[in-house]
């Protein structure tokens, strides 16, 4: 019961920094993926809070030491843009070498989409901020595998709930996450963060997938 606890007290205060810097915002909006949504996650203003982004790089490393375990990957790969403050911190808090992956073939000098030495037969944890569709980050599994890294989990920070995880399970990729929209919106709806309605509109989102 101690280990749920302290589970839960972080996952709160993960959402509550996310409401003190700003980064929850309602209104009409169209992600990177096309899709509309009445709310917006906006992670990549983290970095722009010192410590805000150390316990969140914190929580990302605790996190996979104790879920996944740092034996099982010999390399961290970010996803551009967002992911990459991300993972450039968690990769030298895990001690363990960085690639990112571009998103497109570099068309000068190597020609590859995978920077970063990354050997054939190399095990890589995929790291980002947020996951809706889970295709960007199945593109980029794409990419890693086809130079011969090998992918079987992922991390990101926040799950959107959107169906991402499925598309990522059937990809052969298990997906992590610290923190799920659900669990964030109610959490917030507690404290007094956001009202019934905001909760409402969040919590339609995610039933819709």
């Amino acid at each position: 019961m101690v280990a749920k606890t302290a589970s839960l007290t972080q996952k709160e205060r993960m959402a509550n920094i996310l409401f003190k810097i700003d980064a929850v915002k309602f209104g009409v909006f169209k992600l990177s993926s096309g899709k509309a949504s009445p709310y917006y996650i906006d992670l990549r203003v983290i970095p722009s809070f010192p410590d805000a982004f150390h316990e969140i790089c914190e929580s990302y490393a605790q996190y996979i030491t104790s879920e996944i375990g740092v034996k099982k990957f010999g390399r961290i790969a970010a996803i551009p843009l967002a992911g990459i403050p991300f993972a450039s911190q968690i990769a030298y808090n895990l001690k363990k070498p960085f690639l990112y992956v571009r998103k497109d073939i570099q068309l000068q000098g190597r020609e590859r989409r995978v920077e970063g030495v990354l050997v054939s037969g190399d095990k890589v944890l995929l790291i980002d901020d947020l996951l809706t569709t889970g295709l960007t980050l199945k593109k980029a599994s794409d990419a890693v595998r086809a130079e011969g890294g090998v992918v079987t989990e992922a991390v990101v920070f926040l799950d959107r709930e959107e169906g991402g995880r499925q598309v990522l399970e059937k990809s052969g990729i298990k997906l992590h996450s610290l923190l799920k929209i659900s669990e964030m919106a109610n959490t917030l709806y507690e404290i007094g963060a956001i009202d019934e309605e905001n909760l409402k509109t969040i919590l339609k989102q995610v039933k819709k997938h």
